[in-house]
């Protein structure tokens, strides 16, 4: 079975969850610890040597993101579980991390069991909370995302690329170095990962680095970037891709 470790200073959040475990995957997981705190979560973790840990973000004094201060290796997965903090969700979806909203939805919960049997086999656990952290750490204009793609998952700091395209259901990347990327996520949900002072939507189909932007031209409505490529600003994006270049400059 694999071992859990609950942490949440809330009891009845804990409680709830560990219910919940027991009802929906009776035989496959075991909660050997439910801690209040982060330094009692640590103490859990080393003694008992989970698989995943189930981890609030917002806890008295110290929140769950410190936990990680006190390993140097992180071996086991994380899903996080928290209510709404944009930032911190920002940087968990960044970093190809899972979480839950309070209270925790049955279905959510099957839906990220199910990713971490899948991540468990496709990704260190120690590179994803790396990344975490880091772009928990960092300012707001260039970073590094893990992507989503067929084969697993692409590392890419965000001043690499020069733009992103829709294609149907996926997203295609384009690199500064003339690399290609496809990612298996829709453009809306790739918009929402990168830097908003930085990325800008200006067609259905595209969201440029507006880093990379060296001209627009008004009679065609184009963006024309570095690497010489044109592309096509629609008519209801042009007074907000305006804006978006007059104050990055």
């Amino acid at each position: 079975m694999i071992k859990v470790v609950i942490v949440d200073d809330e009891t009845k959040a804990c409680e709830s969850l560990e219910k919940i475990l027991h009802l929906y995957f009776p035989s496959k997981f075991i909660v050997v610890a439910k801690s209040e705190s982060v330094d009692a979560a640590v103490l859990a973790v080393k003694e008992y040597e989970p698989e995943l840990v189930f981890l609030d973000i917002q806890m008295p004094g110290k929140d769950g993101f410190e936990l990680f201060k006190y390993f140097d290796v992180v071996n086991f997965e994380v899903i996080f579980v928290t209510g709404n903090q944009q930032f911190a969700l920002k940087a968990i979806r960044q970093s190809a991390l899972d979480y839950l909203h309070k209270p925790v939805d049955p279905t959510d919960l099957m839906s990220a069991i199910k990713r971490f049997e899948t991540k468990n086999n496709e990704l260190y656990a120690q590179k994803r909370l790396s990344l975490l952290l880091e772009n928990l750490n960092i300012d707001n204009t260039s970073h590094k995302i893990a992507f989503p793609t067929i084969e697993g998952f692409e590392f890419i700091h965000t001043n690499q690329l020069l733009y992103c395209r829709a294609e149907g259901n996926y997203c295609v990347l384009h690199k500064i170095d003339g690399r290609t990327i496809t990612v298996s996520k829709t453009l809306k949900y790739v918009e929402e990962l990168l830097p908003l002072n930085a990325f800008q939507r200006i067609h259905k189909t595209f969201v440029v680095n507006l880093n990379y932007v060296i001209r627009y031209v008004k009679g065609t409505k184009e963006v024309e970037l570095t690497n010489g490529e044109r592309l096509q600003v629609s008519h209801r994006k042009v007074d907000e891709f305006i804006d978006a270049i007059l104050q990055k400059n």
